[in-house]
């Protein structure tokens, strides 16, 4: 049903969104939770405020790169017996029910092989998928699923860490479609009372190295936090505060992190059981200007708190994804 491969509907979200002076935004949800139907009428809900596209999480029983919160979210989308197949299903039922944004299905490798490969990326292209990051996948092992995605018009994004090196930098920039994901800390998602200091230098490491769009993730935790990487980067992905919410207050706390409304041409984020809203967009003038660098963004008062959380064991952001 899309126009267009999948990396070419993901770029053009970043081209509109440059346009427009700010950067996507691209929540994230996890396929089946709280329920199969309440996840995809929480995608609704995002899509309705103003989401630039969906990363839609697929249940996995050893999800390494995950922290306690969307762990817990997946260990409970499985217990309703939430397989890739119905995952595909409520990707069908997004689109059936007008779902136009690009959406981007993120997990692991296993299940994909599981699935088989070929049949895998032919079912995204039927239901409406446009890419596929997965989180254990390095680019030196990822030749046979890049060709599955080629041959069915899906982007496959690969990630980089704070810790990769020079090389698999230019390695991940050369052959990540659509955009490349920027894991922000060398640890696994969840929420942090702040972001790392040394992430406007990761940015900007990576931005000299490919004019691709950039889009952060792991770790942005508040409305604060994710308007500062806004003005880094080209893309802000948040996930665990509305997985949290959802666990701690049903539909009203969910919408937290996906009620994302549109005021004066900005995104901003509302919580919708606490209400609360901070600008996710930045003029490139203000980036220009040097908005959100380590020295006058990342480490406002707003941010301050406890130091990001350690490493976790198997996260491809502390294995730095092969590199």
């Amino acid at each position: 049903m899309n126009e267009g491969s999948g990396a070419q509907r993901i770029t053009e979200v970043f081209r509109r969104a440059r346009r427009e002076g700010r950067a996507a935004l691209m929540p994230y949800l996890v396929l089946g939770y709280p329920t199969p139907d309440e996840s995809v009428r929480l995608a609704e809900t995002a899509i309705a405020a103003g989401a630039d596209m969906l990363e839609l999480g697929l249940p996995f029983s050893d999800p390494l790169a995950d922290g306690p919160v969307i762990q817990q979210a997946t260990h409970l989308a499985l217990q309703q017996g939430v397989t890739m197949e119905r995952c595909l299903a409520l990707v069908r039922v997004l689109r059936d029910r007008g779902a136009a944004l690009p959406l981007v299905l993120m997990g692991y490798l296993n299940p994909i092989l599981a699935y088989g490969v070929a049949a895998f990326c032919r079912a995204c292209q039927e239901t409406g998928v446009d890419g596929l990051i997965v989180a254990d996948l390095p680019p030196d092992e990822g030749e046979d699923l890049e060709m599955h995605c080629r041959e069915h018009g899906l982007a496959l994004i690969y990630l980089l860490a704070p810790t990769s090196s020079p090389e698999r930098v230019r390695a991940v920039c050369s052959r990540s479609q659509g955009f490349v994901y920027l894991v922000s800390v060398a640890g696994i998602t969840g929420v942090r009372d702040r972001l790392p200091p040394d992430l406007s230098a990761f940015v900007s490491q990576v931005r000299r190295t490919t004019d691709q769009p950039l889009a952060v993730g792991f770790g942005i935790s508040t409305p604060e936090q994710a308007a500062q990487v806004a003005a880094l980067a080209d893309g802000v992905n948040v996930s665990s505060v509305g997985a949290r919410g959802c666990g701690a207050a049903g539909k009203r706390g969910a919408s937290m992190c996906t009620a994302m409304m549109r005021n004066a041409g900005s995104y901003r984020v509302l919580d919708m059981a606490n209400p609360h809203e901070c600008s996710l967009s930045q003029s490139r003038k203000e980036r220009a200007h040097g908005y959100g660098s380590s020295s006058d963004g990342l480490d406002s008062p707003h941010s301050r708190g406890g130091a990001p959380g350690p490493p976790g064991r198997g996260d491809p952001a502390v294995a730095d994804l092969g590199g």
